[in-house]
């Protein structure tokens, strides 16, 4: 199972985010961080803001943070909201066009380690993934500052 890259990265602003509960975080702090553009920060907070996973507020003192709970926060209810569809093979699209596709059954076993794999991160909260904060802060480099209103 694979999880496409921007998942990876909206998943990345939530930690985060998560590590930095007292503030307001800029795209443009996420984006240095990452190394990612500032232009696809955009897209995936607007989009998790747009999920209700991330408030973000505009003008001076803006930014993000999280908008629920990192334990509200399941690994697997993000997985799926933020992937177009998981398509692992040929067969799980619409209109497949494998021969195979009418009497082959791998699409069944993939449909299973597919249910597994999600199964497996809904266990997974964003509380679970920042439980060492101290340690996860020093990695990112972050620094507490002014606490968020």
């Amino acid at each position: 199972m694979q999880i496409t890259q921007y998942t990876d990265y909206a998943l990345r602003v939530l930690i985060y985010l998560g590590a930095c509960p007292e503030r307001r975080v800029t795209i443009k702090e996420i984006a240095e961080t990452f190394d990612i553009s500032r232009s696809h920060v955009m897209k995936i907070v607007n989009q998790l803001v747009t999920l209700g996973f991330v408030e973000g507020t505009r003008g001076k003192g803006g930014g993000l943070r999280l908008n629920r709970a990192p334990a509200a926060i399941g690994v697997g209810e993000v997985v799926r909201l933020m992937e177009p569809g998981f398509d692992l093979v040929d067969c799980f699209r619409a209109e497949p066009n494998c021969l195979l596709s009418p009497s082959c059954r791998l699409k069944g076993a993939l449909q299973t380690a597919l249910q597994a794999f999600l199964a497996a991160l809904d266990e997974v909260t964003l509380a679970d993934l920042i439980v060492n904060q101290p340690r996860l802060r020093d990695m990112l480099g972050v620094i507490a500052l002014t606490p968020a209103p």
